[in-house]
């Protein structure tokens, strides 16, 4: 019976030992637990922990090791050890460094890592030259006085946290509040001069989006102030990784509000300056560059926001490019037109409100969109042209034209005597010289020939007006001014006639005409002609 007892306490005693947390270097996650583990509260051993610094030895060694888990607790960084390689012969692929190199966390401190050295991993000596600094960078000067002050109740604990950490907390959010008030103010007053100091203007509109920009930008200095502070109280790891972690996402929060505020403010500037000028392209353009910007922000932020969860971002870029390749290929039309819109607004071929000519389709240009440009004929029908194909198109724009050409004949019957025809002409260039709608230094206003049925007087003037609608107006007032030349001058206009001679008819006689060519009163006519 003695043996079998015998036996079975030295084969638990076997396991036991077998189980033991030894110090183990073969790779990374074997050194970095290593280090970990012998400075928990129930296997303290900071000599077994000073084993995975490289280069130091004995009290040296250890107080660099407390301080490197100090460093990690502070920051509430915890590590994951599933996610830790446990090849002997890892190669960094971060880049953040080269070689048989592990960065524990290449995102939030990339200057901590584990390095090869001969067959064993160890915390670099690079680390172990600039504990020291990070140690500071990590805790104030007046951390450590600050513990020694503190007296034996703050030294209670309840729910397994210290009072005086509590009673920290509360100082530190009191002074949060009171930087609030003080900072929204200042940061105000700076956002103002600096956006007057670039666009030299300022509106309500802007005002107002700068207003919005301020709280954001205060809660960025409070949360940053806040993270370089919170590792002197020397909270519990959990606790303290679940805040960062909390601070982390508030930070991205906000920088994605900051930046989505900012791309308010820059769209409300350019739409102002595109409202000054002369083409309505640049008013299109206003809303597709702010959902452009918009969406391209929150893109970036919910990126930000998965690497804090552990997420690779070159992994959500990668699968990113493979989902948009096959998006691409299922919808290639739309890419196209896309590329065309660019396009238009790059080139800028016409403005909103130009008559054009593309192909078969003539008429206002309304809208430019995404994918199409919606055009509105004369007769009110409206044309969506898909901008990828209106891009390859010849379009004439008539709106850019400088003047609008206008050209006709006018017929004289054939009987009008030569001094009418030359007091006629003579008429017609001065009402075109005062007409308030045409050009008075290009027209053409000639005898040009003989057409079948009448005399034909060329008419060739160019209107000062863009508009179709005042086109039209500009025709009609210049038509009433030459029919009434016309009338006080006696010259008929002719129609398509035919006339038969006869030479000899008994007791029939030709009716003469009765024009008046008397020089006097034809001067008084012309120079009787008024704007």
């Amino acid at each position: 019976m003695k043996k079998i007892v015998l036996f079975f306490l030295l084969l638990s005693s076997t396991l036991i030992a077998q189980n033991k947390i030894k110090v183990d270097l073969s790779n990374p996650n074997a050194t970095i637990y290593t280090h970990l583990y012998f400075l928990q509260a129930g296997s303290y051993e900071p000599e077994k922990a000073a084993q995975t610094i490289y280069g130091f030895e004995g009290d040296e060694a250890e107080e660099i090791a407390i301080k490197l888990k100090k460093i990690l607790d502070g920051k509430g960084l915890k590590v994951d050890f599933s996610k830790v390689p446990k090849d002997n012969s890892y190669t960094d692929s971060t880049g953040y460094k080269v070689g048989y190199r592990y960065v524990l966390f290449p995102y939030s401190m990339p200057e901590v890592y584990v390095e090869k050295i001969g067959d064993s991993w160890y915390y670099s000596p690079e680390v172990s030259n600039n504990i020291d600094t990070l140690y500071n960078n990590v805790f104030p000067w007046y951390t450590e006085k600050l513990q020694q002050i503190i007296p034996e109740i703050g030294r209670e604990k309840v729910f397994n946290i210290e009072l005086w950490k509590y009673f920290g907390l509360l100082i530190l959010l009191a002074i949060c509040v009171g930087m609030f008030y003080i900072l929204r103010k200042i940061i105000y007053y700076i956002l103002q001069k600096v956006q007057y100091w670039i666009v030299k203007k300022s509106n309500d509109k802007i005002k107002l989006a700068l207003k919005k920009l301020t709280r954001p930008i205060v809660l960025l200095i409070l949360i940053w102030f806040v993270k370089a502070e919170l590792p002197s109280l020397a909270l519990p790891l959990d606790l303290n990784t679940f805040i960062f972690l909390a601070l982390n996402i508030m930070v991205t929060v906000f920088w994605i509000y900051v930046f989505l505020k900012l791309v308010k403010v820059v769209v409300d500037i350019y739409a102002d300056y595109a409202e000054s000028t002369h083409g309505k392209l640049d008013d299109q353009l206003v809303p597709i560059l702010y959902n452009f910007l918009k969406g391209l922000v929150l893109f970036l932020g919910l990126l930000k926001l998965l690497t804090l969860f552990g997420v690779e971002p070159v992994t959500v870029i990668a699968g990113a490019s493979i989902g948009g390749i096959a998006v691409a290929l299922a919808s290639q039309d739309t890419v196209k037109n896309f590329i065309g819109t660019i396009m238009i607004f790059v080139d800028k071929p016409f403005h909103i409100g130009d008559w054009i000519e593309a192909g078969i389709v003539a008429g206002t240009v309304e809208a430019v969109g995404f994918r199409s440009t919606t055009v509105r004929a004369a007769d009110t029908s409206v044309y969506q042209i898909p901008n990828s194909t209106l891009s390859e198109m010849v379009v004439n724009n008539k709106g850019l034209r400088a003047y609008r050409r206008y050209n006709t004949n006018l017929g004289l019957r054939y009987d009008t005597p030569p001094e009418l025809i030359d007091a006629f002409v003579k008429g017609v260039r001065k009402i075109i010289e005062l007409h308030p709608n045409t050009r008075d230094d290009s027209f053409n206003v000639e005898f040009s020939g003989f057409g079948d049925s009448a005399l034909l007087i060329l008419l060739n003037v160019y209107f000062v007006q863009l508009g179709w609608a005042e086109e039209q107006a500009s025709k009609h007032s210049l038509h009433l001014a030459i029919l009434k030349l016309a009338s006080e001058l006696g010259v008929d206009f002719a129609f398509p006639s035919t006339t038969v001679m006869i030479e000899q008819f008994p007791e029939k006689k030709n009716v003469p005409l009765d024009y008046n060519i008397e020089e006097s009163r034809i001067q008084n006519i012309i120079d009787g002609i008024k704007k």
